[in-house]
């Protein structure tokens, strides 16, 4: 982990576009608030590349996926590709259905993506490998290592395999993470709200793979530093203090003195 992503992001307080679902629009804003972040929810077609033009990152998750909100993403994708600004995208779901599949596939043809993020299910879907889902969820079992090289390698990208383990990978470097907790699993948006903190960190003038890696590992260590809280029961009191912890330097996360 690199903290001087993070202290960069913090002192510059990016824009990110986020072209995300419904579901998580507000958890994902005030998460990236407390990470450092400034971000901004824009679906209109009208304004998507627009939007993308003055911001410093780009989101794009199809996690409540519409045709309007599949050409919204298109432009603002193409608009920071154009600016040279990075771009996550998030495929949630996209081996459930048909649709979901071809719009990524759309997506993907014209929008070179910064990283792809995403649980095993969707990143093996991408890359024809079989793996069992039930809707955004996964629930198969192989090699995770080599599906995000496998990812990397055919788009172009860096990939971010999110799970029980975690894998960062590129066309050169793989790596698994080692923080997080389970409970990150049950609450709804966690890993879109990792796609916003990405992208936040992707701002930097560092390579893309350590800026994911810092990204992964900080999030997971706030979840465990957030789990290990008294006052945490379970998923429900989990998120506050989560979000707190977002706020939080690397050294108070790990019970260091500063």
């Amino acid at each position: 982990m690199n903290t001087q992503i993070i202290d960069t992001v913090r002192k510059n307080k990016p824009l990110i576009h986020h072209l995300t679902n419904q579901v998580v629009m507000n958890f994902t804003a005030n998460g990236l608030l407390s990470f450092g972040g400034a971000p901004i929810m824009a679906k209109a077609e009208e304004e998507a590349a627009a939007m993308a033009t003055i911001a410093d990152g780009v989101l794009l998750n199809i996690g409540t996926l519409s045709a309007n909100d599949l050409q919204a993403m298109i432009a603002a994708g193409k608009a920071a590709n154009q600016k040279g600004i990075p771009v996550v995208l998030d495929p949630v779901g996209v081996a459930a259905t048909p649709y979901r599949s071809n719009a990524v596939k759309q997506l993907l043809e014209e929008v070179q993506p910064t990283v792809i993020k995403g649980n095993a299910g969707e990143l093996a879907h991408l890359v024809n490998v079989p793996w069992q889902t039930k809707g955004v969820d996964s629930f198969g079992d192989g090699n995770i290592e080599e599906i995000a090289r496998k990812v990397a390698k055919t788009y172009q990208t860096t990939a971010v395999l999110t799970g029980k383990r975690d894998v960062i990978s590129t066309t050169e470097s793989t790596t698994i993470n080692g923080t997080g907790h389970p409970l990150l699993a049950k609450v709804t948006g966690a890993g879109c709200l990792l796609g916003s903190i990405i992208a936040a960190c992707l701002t930097t003038d560092d390579s893309p793979y350590e800026q994911a890696e810092t990204a992964v590992a900080f999030y997971g260590l706030a979840a465990e530093y957030t789990a290990s809280q008294e006052q945490v029961k379970a998923s429900g009191t989990f998120i506050p203090h989560f979000i707190d912890a977002l706020s939080m330097d690397v050294t108070a996360l790990k019970g260091e003195s500063l």
